[in-house]
């Protein structure tokens, strides 16, 4: 796994959570662990080692990968804040698809899939 040139990335988790056994929580170590640069929105504020978490629709700019960790009834507000964050692509967790959405991405010329944040890093995957 070459993640050499990870800090030029930043990956926006949506849905992070301080809670440890929560999936949004350990992909924001493992992106860390990584060296990614991440930024993170949450239904409430908080922190995860160095990475506040943080509430609203912050336009964050840069952004290369938002991961996804809401569910499609909960991304419903958030359609027209991840198009105009112009990411390259989003990840839809195991939990999170959301084929409407989708559809808006592909339309707005962002890639998407459906994906394990996790299970791509551990892979050496993630930027391939």
């Amino acid at each position: 796994m070459d993640y050499s040139n990870a800090k030029d990335y930043k990956v926006l988790v949506m849905g992070a959570s301080e809670n440890v056994g929560r999936y949004s929580n350990r992909a924001i170590k493992l992106l860390l662990q990584y060296n990614f640069e991440v930024v993170a929105l949450g239904n409430r504020e908080g922190k995860v080692e160095s990475v506040s978490i943080q509430k609203g629709m912050v336009p964050f700019e840069n952004v290369h990968t938002v991961t996804m960790y809401l569910g499609a009834a909960n991304q419903k507000s958030y359609y027209d804040y991840i198009v105009s964050l112009k990411p390259k692509r989003v990840i839809f967790n195991p939990g999170a698809e959301n084929p409407e959405l989708e559809k808006l991405l592909a339309e707005n010329g962002i890639e998407f899939e459906e994906a394990c944040t996790l299970v791509l890093l551990n892979t050496g995957h993630f930027l391939s």
